[in-house]
């Protein structure tokens, strides 16, 4: 089998790889080819031995049994199987949720586990849970378990439900852009228009995103459907060879009103969802894939395991705050295809200006509450964009009207096209998003950066160090709730490692060790931290000025711990440093830290036991 450079190098890495982890993920985009990467790994490391291949959908088993069982004697689970795994075959494919007796049965007997869409394991839900506890109780000692992703990252607030719980790390395969550049992929043309009439701010989230039913109404009764549609009927004539598009919904009644729309405008169109057979599903797609089918509108089905590489086109409906919805949907268009030279995502959802780029988009093994909730600003990533390239690139937003209600609505950069007119009705009804809309935080990482390096070393050398130094135990016994986050920042800058780590989860090792050695100083000294919903920046800032809200007592000490390793650490070591002590700082101030802390990683009570 020809593989690809990026599948080369996994390959002649992998023995290494298995070396020195036992449980990893391998990401890579969409359409990078992971599932022929697993069987070329099965083909070559694990020929005639026991594998088990998981999976979440029923349309991802029918594509890895055709991919696998060309060479090995491959079985799909039933929901009704009993007895022993793997009799008269080596590979047993199953979702999760299958005959769970057979596959627990297999997992001791499995020298390979393999995960697809492995962004999907909760170590603590009820999926993948037992799995995990039968791996980790009663697995071979040179078993592998790998996670194949392109999306590395779990939407949630639970600290008992993170990716690196059930992955020691992930390996960077290869990235949209490089595959971009070798052909792979092909690039994403983006058409973002903002709807003026969708207000999704009084949605309530508790749930981690916006709830179906609302979010559905509210775009029912906006103009998001016709903006799409009016948007779609322009682009369709500008793809090759023709146009093939997948429309992305959050339920059935969206679905249902586009398809109406768009089957209106004569363009043919079907509808695929979670209960539509499977048999059918399958007949649709195909149908799709040969472009009978122009328009395949979506719920809950395209965004994962569908693979048409013909698709030019996507159109997404659904306002999210999940990264892994918006990256998986949007890279379904990314494959090659003979006379395919682009894919354009038209996006009505607020969705590109909330988290950018899907090439650019980033990923973390360690997640909160805060770390989803920025992303009910919808103009997220343009205020970050904008604070960082300053004011000579602020994003613009098409003002004009241009039929009945309708309003342009197009986002672009200023400078991009001549007198900043916008290039869709060519006129000038613009305003700038950065100043007319609530985007900016009220300081940034990159001026509180600045700040920092700018400041720590002038101050620590001009004061008495040894005197602030001797007042710790005063400055957090005094201490109010902001002062205890400015000092367990400085505490983490202080205690963490600035030595280089080579992957993501190597980098939280070391962070989550310094966050740990900080709760056990803050418990042992009777020193709570309530949660709190935010993590503002100012604090460390005004810290650093000995400002208004941290009092000279605190700023100064924690100043002088903070120069103290500053001193004697070199410029990339205090870089690391400080990346790692904001992580710390806020994951401490939304999580809380008291004697009741029970986290994966530190348990006080058992802390507390060990120390008497």
């Amino acid at each position: 089998m020809l593989l690809r450079s990026w599948q080369e190098k996994i390959i002649s890495d992998f023995p290494t790889i298995i070396k020195r982890y036992k449980k990893f993920i391998l990401k890579a985009p969409t359409g990078a080819g992971k599932t022929i990467l697993a069987s070329e790994i099965v083909e070559r490391f694990y020929k005639s031995k026991k594998v088990v291949v998981l999976c979440h959908r029923l349309v991802l088993l029918e594509q890895l049994e055709r991919a696998l069982s060309k060479k090995h004697k491959v079985y799909k689970l039933s929901v009704s199987d009993e007895g022993a795994a793997f009799k008269g075959y080596d590979v047993l494919l199953s979702t999760h949720i299958r005959a769970k007796q057979v596959i627990i049965d297999a997992i001791p007997k499995a020298d390979l586990i393999i995960v697809d869409e492995a962004h999907r394991v909760s170590p603590n839900g009820t999926g993948y849970k037992k799995i995990l506890e039968e791996f980790e109780k009663k697995g071979k000692e040179k078993a592998s378990l790998i996670g194949l992703t392109a999306t590395p990252e779990r939407r949630t607030g639970d600290q008992r439900d993170q990716l690196n719980l059930a992955f020691d790390a992930i390996i960077d395969c290869a990235n949209i852009k490089e595959l971009i550049s070798e052909g792979v992929l092909v690039p994403p043309e983006y058409r973002v228009h903002f709807i003026h009439d969708l207000d999704v701010s009084g949605i309530e989230i508790s749930s981690g995103d916006f709830p179906v039913s609302k979010l559905a109404s509210a775009i029912i009764k906006s103009s998001m459907v016709d903006k799409a549609a009016s948007v779609y009927s322009e682009e369709r004539k500008n793809v090759d060879p023709v146009p093939i598009s997948a429309w992305f919904c959050p339920d059935i009644t969206v679905a249902n009103a586009t398809l109406e729309h768009v089957r209106g405008k004569g363009w043919s169109a079907s509808i695929v969802t979670a209960q539509t057979p499977i048999g059918e599903r399958m007949k649709l797609l195909e149908q799709h894939e040969k472009g009978e089918v122009e328009i395949m509108v979506s719920v809950g089905v395209l965004a994962e395991g569908w693979d048409n590489p013909y698709c030019n086109i996507i159109v997404h409906l659904r306002p999210t705050l999940s990264k892994v919805l918006w990256g998986q949907s949007v890279g379904r268009g990314l494959r090659s295809a003979p006379g395919k030279s682009k894919c354009i995502v038209i996006d009505v959802s607020s969705n590109w200006t909330t988290f950018g780029p899907v090439e650019e988009l980033e990923w973390t093994l360690w997640s909160h509450r805060r770390s989803f909730m920025k992303f009910m600003n919808r103009f997220n990533w343009i205020g970050q964009q904008q604070e960082k390239n300053g004011e000579d690139e602020p994003f613009l937003l098409c003002q004009s009207q241009i039929k009945n209600d309708l309003r342009c609505s197009y986002i672009y950069r200023k400078n991009d096209y001549r007198d900043d007119t916008c290039p869709i009705c060519n006129s000038y009804a613009a305003i700038d998003i950065y100043k007319q809309s609530n985007v900016q935080e009220s300081l940034s990482e990159g001026a509180l950066h600045k700040l920092f390096f700018g400041r720590v070393g002038r101050v620590y050398s001009e004061m008495n160090a040894s005197i602030w130094g001797s007042l710790g135990s005063t400055a957090w016994k005094s201490s109010n709730t902001n002062e205890k986050v400015f000092l367990t920042f400085c505490m983490a800058f202080a205690e963490v490692s600035g030595e280089a780590t080579d992957s993501e989860s190597d980098y939280w090792d070391v962070a989550l060790k310094a966050e740990t050695e900080i709760r056990k100083f803050l418990i042992k000294n009777k020193i709570q931290i309530v949660k709190n919903d935010d993590f503002h920046l100012d604090l460390i800032a005004d810290g650093l000025m000995a400002g208004k809200i941290i009092r000279s007592l605190q700023s100064h000490y924690g100043i002088s711990i903070c120069g103290e390793s500053f001193e004697t650490s070199s410029e990339h070591e205090a870089e690391r440093k400080y990346q790692k002590a904001i992580k710390i700082a806020e994951r401490l101030t939304i999580l809380g830290c008291s004697d009741k802390d029970n986290l994966p990683y530190f348990k006080a009570s058992e802390y507390l036991s060990s120390s008497k």
